[in-house]
C-alpha cells in the first residue's frame, strides 16, 4: 500500500496552549482524507505544518516520500493548497488568471496557453474562458481557483473548507470535481464544516479535538459506532427533562444506556440503540418508572440512524473556547510557491 503522507507525533504549542498533542497520520494515495473538528482544534495548524508553513515543535512526517523538516523543497514541489475562498483576480479573464499562475510556476508562454486550455476544459470552464472573472458566479470560481492549484498536478492537495458559501448545486458540481481528482491518484486532505460534505467525498475521517485524533474510520464505521440508531427524546418541559437526565446519567447505575447528546434548551437527548423494539421499549419503560415520562410529561419519541453530525457532537470536545489561542490564518497559494 503507498502512502502519500506518513506523520508520527506531531505536537505544536502556542505559548501555553497546545495546540497539537501527538498526531498521527497516514493518507493513502488517491485517497480523500477528513480531517475534522471544532473550531481551535488544531486543523489549520496541521495543515500549515505539512505545507512546511510551520515547523512542528517535535514529530517527524513525509510527504509524497520528502521529509517534511530536511526536504521542505521537494515537500512543496509535491503540494498544492485551495483555501476558504477562492484566490483568483476579478480583474482578469479566467484564462488570464491560469496563464498568470503558470507563469508563476515557470512555464514558458507556450505551454502556460497549453495548460490553461486544458484546466479550463477539464473544469468546465471553456465557455467562460474569456469573461472576466468578477462575472462568475459562486461555484465557477471556487473551479477555477481549484484549477489554478493543477498548473502542475500535486502528489497531495489541500482543500480548506473548499465549498464555504456555495449553493447546494455549485456544492455538487465541486464535489464531482473533487472525485475526479482523487480518481486521478490525487490525494486529498479536506477540512470542512459541513459534516454532509465529508460523508459524500471522504474515504477515511479524522476527528481531531484538544489537538488529537479521537476516532478515525470511514465514514460507515464512525457512524456504526453508536449504534444502528439514535433515539431522539423532546420534552414538553424542564422537569421531565431533568429527571429523563438524572435517570439516564452513570451515576444512576446500570441503567445501560449512554447519553449521546443533551440539549438544555432544546430539552432534548439523544440515545444510541441496537435498533430494535426491545431495547426501545426498555428505555420508555425506565422513563416511566423514574418519572422522565408521566401522562403530563411524557416526551416525543423519534428515530434516526446516526450521521458524521452525531459522531462530531459525540466525539468532539464542544466547550467554550474563547480563551484559546486564535488559531493560525489559512496559507495562501504565493507563500507555497516560494
Amino acid at each position: 500500500m503507498s502512502y502519500t503522507v506518513v506523520a508520527e507525533g506531531i505536537r505544536k504549542s502556542f505559548g501555553a496552549q497546545v495546540v497539537l498533542d501527538g498526531v498521527d497520520l497516514a493518507l493513502e494515495r488517491g485517497s480523500v482524507f477528513g480531517l475534522l473538528g471544532p473550531n481551535g482544534a488544531g486543523k489549520t495548524t496541521l495543515v500549515r505544518i505539512l505545507a512546511t508553513l510551520m515547523r512542528p515543535d517535535s514529530g517527524r512526517a513525509t510527504v509524497a516520500g520528502h521529509d517534511l523538516l530536511t526536504d521542505p523543497v521537494g515537500v512543496k514541489g509535491a503540494i498544492s493548497l485551495t483555501g476558504q475562498y477562492a484566490a483568483v483576480d476579478d480583474v482578469l479573464t479566467g484564462r488570464e488568471n491560469l496563464e498568470m499562475m503558470a507563469g508563476l510556476l515557470h512555464l514558458g508562454r507556450r505551454a502556460a496557453r497549453a495548460r490553461a486550455a486544458e484546466l479550463l476544459a477539464e473544469f468546465d470552464l471553456t465557455d467562460a474562458r474569456d469573461r472576466r472573472v468578477k462575472t462568475y458566479s459562486g461555484g465557477m470560481r471556487r473551479r477555477l481557483d481549484l484549477a489554478a492549484s493543477m498548473i502542475r498536478r500535486p502528489e497531495l492537495l489541500f482543500l480548506d473548507e473548499p465549498t464555504t458559501g456555495l449553493d447546494p448545486r455549485s456544492r455538487e458540481q465541486l464535489w464531482g470535481t473533487v472525485r475526479h481528482l482523487a480518481a486521478q491518484d490525487v490525494t486529498i486532505l479536506l477540512t470542512t464544516q459541513y459534516l454532509e460534505e465529508a460523508d459524500q467525498l471522504a474515504d477515511t475521517v479524522g476527528m481531531l479535538t484538544a489537538g488529537r485524533i479521537v476516532a478515525r474510520g470511514t465514514p460507515d464505521e464512525l457512524k456504526s459506532s453508536l449504534g444502528t440508531e439514535i433515539v431522539r427524546l423532546r420534552f414538553p418541559d424542564a422537569r421531565a427533562y431533568q429527571s429523563a437526565l438524572a435517570a439516564l446519567t452513570p451515576s444512576a447505575g446500570g441503567t445501560g444506556f449512554t447519553i449521546e447528546a443533551a440539549d438544555d434548551g432544546a430539552l432534548r437527548i439523544d440515545i444510541p440503540t441496537d435498533g430494535s423494539s426491545a431495547r426501545l421499549r426498555d428505555l420508555l419503560d425506565l422513563l416511566v418508572a423514574t418519572g422522565g415520562s408521566t401522562a403530563a410529561g411524557s416526551p416525543r419519541v423519534s428515530t434516526h440512524r446516526p450521521s458524521l453530525d452525531d459522531v462530531f457532537l459525540a466525539l468532539t470536545d464542544t466547550a467554550d473556547s474563547a480563551g484559546a489561542t486564535p488559531a493560525p490564518r489559512s496559507a495562501t497559494r504565493s507563500e507555497l510557491a516560494r
